[in-house]
């Protein structure tokens, strides 16, 4: 069973977030001092965090940047403010989702699913290492290597070059890689990805294999993989 830490200051909101997410049969909790978050997310050691923005004492990118700098747990927030700097900061922070109030309760519900699925799933289902183009691709600890060196993917690196290989020589489009990464494409603009995927290759240059990711344009990308003698 999943432990969800909620980190609302508005008691019926909160009451109304824990009574669904409990019905899905999460556990969920709260914390009791809003000085004092990071000692009880240490305490409570949560599988996700879904937090709001504005809050009592620090806001919400405050305690993310706490929370960042001791554990990579998804992080969901939530605002009532229409500011879309908010989101890009979220994003920045390593957020895992975003959602603006007011919000329908499925969405949150089926948002908090998609998170833990995409990120418990991506943790235990990928134990082994994958040969690509004569590399070893490490998906558990973010590394490509060859002969010519190792280098190190940050994660959305690592999930686009998965989803890529997963589907080698086939293109995969903008928007499936969009929805995989994040969920909505709402919560993400189309130059993110490009960033994204620019960067991937850039890395993946460096060990020579930059050339085996190709773009295709107004289509998306794929992952060439030949067979090597």
């Amino acid at each position: 069973m999943f432990k969800i830490l909620l980190i609302e200051d508005d008691a019926t909101l909160f009451n109304e977030i824990k009574e669904r997410l409990t019905q899905w049969s999460y556990d969920v909790y709260g914390v009791s001092d809003f000085g004092r978050v990071i000692q009880e997310f240490a305490s409570i050691q949560p599988d996700l965090v879904i937090i709001d923005i504005q809050l009592p004492k620090f806001d919400g990118f405050h305690w993310c940047r706490m929370i960042r700098s001791h554990s990579n747990v998804p992080i969901l927030f939530l605002s009532s403010r229409d500011h879309p700097t908010d989101m890009v900061m979220s994003m920045q922070l390593g957020a895992d989702g975003f959602i603006q109030k007011p919000f329908h309760f499925d969405v949150l519900i089926a948002k908090v699913q998609a998170i833990l699925r995409r990120v418990y799933d991506y943790g235990t289902e990928l134990t082994d290492i994958k040969n690509w183009n004569g590399a070893a691709v490490d998906f558990t600890k973010n590394t490509v290597s060859n002969e010519k060196g190792t280098v190190e993917l940050t994660k959305n690196e690592m999930f686009i070059l998965k989803l890529l290989i997963e589907k080698k020589n086939t293109i995969v489009s903008r928007t499936e890689l969009i929805n995989s990464l994040w969920d909505d494409e709402r919560f993400v603009s189309d130059n993110t990805l490009t960033v994204n995927v620019n960067r991937l290759r850039k890395s993946l240059e460096k060990i020579g294999l930059g050339q085996w990711i190709e773009t295709k344009v107004g289509q998306g990308y794929m992952a060439k993989e030949v067979t090597l003698p």
